[in-house]
This record gives C-alpha cells, structure tokens and sequence, in this order.
C-alpha cells in the first residue's frame, strides 16, 4: 500500500485518533516514521500528564510496519515483546522517531534465510518538544520465512 495512503488511514483508526496519535512522516519506502502524540484532555492521566499507555501505544506498531514493508512478503514477521521505561513526565505534544536501516533488513534476510526464527530487538526513545527523553522503548520483533518459503 502507498505510504501517504496508509499513513492517512492510520491517522484515522479510532484508536490513534482517540488517543491524539499522529502519524507526521511515513515515507515511500516504509524506512522512515515520526509519530506524534498531543496533549488532549481525554490522554492525560490524574497528575496531568500523558497517559503511559498512550506513549507506549504511539510507539506500538511501528518497528513491524517498517520491517514488513521491507523484508518481503515472503517472512512474517510479528511483534514478540515489548517495553517501556518512563524517564520524566511528558507534557504538550511528544514525538517519536524509527528509522529503519538497509544492513538491519540484509541481518534478518541472512538469519532467517535457513528456515530458523529471528528475535530482534528495536529501541524507540519518546521526546517532548525540548529534545528532553520522556521515555524509552523496545520493540522485540519475530521474523522468520513463511512455512511454504522454508527451505
């Protein structure tokens, strides 16, 4: 599917719209994301601040789009785990940022090229509109050849 096209759809799924989620920046080749996340009444949790689950979810999809879109239709590829650590209260709009590069896809290509699974972790850092880190998270993605691909 078109980035622009995917990216406008997402900005319209009900749980990122409710959520104040935005997709900014999906490009053509699913390498690059920015993701943003807006102060809204409805996301910030009792002491004024964002919802965690709102900053975990913003980062949620993301690192499997990017590798999917990338690594062929012939892998699954499924998130495994995931976590989160909350380095400072957010405020205002936060943004997070995924870049996904050639040599991570080349590295999944040749572990799963025998048929075997591959585990692969991805960090994300959220940032307020300082710079300032509001929190970190990793992404575990599972990626292997699809049954019918194994050699």
């Amino acid at each position: 599917m078109k980035a622009g096209l995917f990216r406008h759809g997402i900005n319209l799924w009900p749980p990122f719209l409710a959520a104040g989620i935005h997709v900014t920046r999906l490009d053509e080749d699913y390498r690059h994301a920015r993701v943003e996340l807006r102060m809204r009444p409805w996301n910030r949790n009792y002491v004024g601040t964002h919802f965690g689950g709102s900053l975990f979810a913003m980062t949620d999809p993301f690192w499997m789009l990017l590798v999917l879109n990338n690594i062929g239709r012939d892998h699954l590829v499924w998130d495994q785990a995931g976590s989160i650590e909350f380095v400072r209260p957010g405020r205002g709009t936060v943004h997070a940022e995924f870049a996904l590069e050639p040599r991570v896809i080349e590295e999944l290509h040749h572990a799963t090229a025998g048929g075997d699974k591959a585990l692969r972790w991805f960090d994300t850092e959220v940032r307020d509109s300082d710079g300032e880190v509001v929190a970190k998270v990793r992404k575990q993605l599972y990626v292997r050849l699809k049954r019918d691909r194994r050699p």
